[in-house]
């Protein structure tokens, strides 16, 4: 006899010696990376909270809208060719918004995590890294984009 109730809610998958980092810090690797280093982060993070495979898909498959988005923004209006700060305002607040539905889908594991009562990992060593890497590899891609 199977009693729903009673079922157990956290996958079996998932390894209790990882520990994720923190939703709220992934936002600022969004913020000063870009959308590639926020997607990136998520991904990594989904899987050490073990979040289910559709999920972890819909989290890369917002940085690939997310990306494109910030691509056809960057084309339409740096058509003439400089830069300015509105426009790094509207790709910093598209990696923003990508990331919150990217956490958004991560919130259900990551409640499950607290209840363990277990701390998160740091961020301080993976986190410069992204943002300086998936920065400089965004900016490139902007302007090859322009130069198109």
């Amino acid at each position: 006899m199977s009693d729903e109730l009673l079922r157990p809610t956290i996958s079996s998958a998932v390894d209790p010696a990882v520990r994720p980092w923190r939703l709220t810090t992934q936002a600022f690797v969004a913020f000063f990376g870009g959308v590639i280093a926020g997607t990136i982060i998520a991904w990594l993070n989904s899987g050490r909270l073990g979040v289910e495979r559709s999920k972890r898909w819909l989290i890369a498959g917002t940085g690939v809208v997310g990306l494109g988005a910030v691509i056809a923004i960057y084309a339409l209006l740096n058509g003439d060719g400089e830069r300015t700060s509105s426009l790094r305002i509207v790709v910093r607040v598209v990696a923003v918004l990508c990331i919150l539905a990217q956490m958004r889908w991560q919130r259900p594991m990551d409640r499950a995590f607290q209840l363990r009562g277990t701390d998160y990992h740091s961020m301080w060593v993976l986190g410069p890294i992204l943002v300086v890497v998936c920065a400089v590899a965004e900016a490139l891609l902007l302007a090859l984009v322009v130069t198109l």
